[in-house]
């Protein structure tokens, strides 16, 4: 009975051990960062703005399916949005990376909520918009 009961016990420390690796690898973005994911009925990305705060910033996007797969792209543009002011920055078209992988350098002028704006050209006919707010320090 006490060896059930201690193989029980190491059974549950090490799941526990093993869940918060799981959470510190999976969420692993740096604390200067702001991450977000995006999607569609379409399409899905991902995006890590570095460092997530006034000044100049990178955008690193990955793109994906509904199904989590690579999604290629014949091209992707960035605008963000003050959403105290309604100003928009000037439109940024990413730069490809990868098949799936994309940058975009901005300049952020102030701190707060801006929403984060995605054009994606899938094909020539194929487009999708997508948007949501983060947050720069």
């Amino acid at each position: 009975m006490n060896i059930l009961r201690n193989g029980l016990a190491v059974g549950i420390l090490l799941a526990g051990l093993s869940g918060a690796t799981m959470e510190r690898s999976v969420g692993a973005v740096p604390d200067d960062s702001f991450f977000t994911h995006l999607h569609t009925d379409k399409a899905m990305a991902n995006v890590t703005v570095s460092p997530a705060r006034v000044g100049p910033v990178e955008l690193t996007i990955q793109l994906e399916t509904v199904e989590e797969l690579p999604l290629a792209a014949k091209a992707v543009s960035v605008t963000l949005t003050d959403m105290k002011t309604g100003r928009a920055l000037q439109k940024i078209d990413a730069a490809q990376r990868g098949d799936d992988q994309w940058l975009a350098a901005v300049s952020v002028p102030s701190a707060g909520r801006w929403m984060l704006a995605l054009a994606i050209a899938i094909s020539d006919s194929d487009k999708v918009d997508i948007e949501a707010p983060i947050v720069i320090k």
